[in-house]
């Protein structure tokens, strides 16, 4: 548990396969950022074809990766960012 503007708050990310079934999941307090849980999360995995993530997973640490690992990541850009990235419309929506 954490502590956020919220009260005690706890943070569930998960990696998902094409079904939407979980492969692995990290809890975290809530106030912890996104980009903290990627090394736990994909390091350890064998990943292929394409990683639609969340904006809170942009940065390039994150895009390193996942494409480390084998996959090829589609993460939208923040936008308090210069460098402006954009995903497909279409397979963003397909996000779990």
């Amino acid at each position: 548990m954490g502590r956020s503007r919220g009260g005690l708050t706890t943070k569930i990310h998960a990696v998902v396969d094409r079904r939407g079934l979980p492969i692995r999941f990290v809890l975290t307090p809530g106030q912890a950022s996104d980009k903290t849980t990627t090394p736990e999360l994909v390091g350890p995995l064998r990943l292929r074809g394409d990683v639609v993530a969340d904006r809170g997973y942009f940065g390039r640490h994150v895009t390193e990766a996942i494409e480390a690992s084998g996959a090829t990541a589609h993460i939208p850009s923040q936008s308090n960012v210069r460098i402006v990235r954009s995903v497909d419309p279409e397979l963003y929506r397909k996000r779990t």
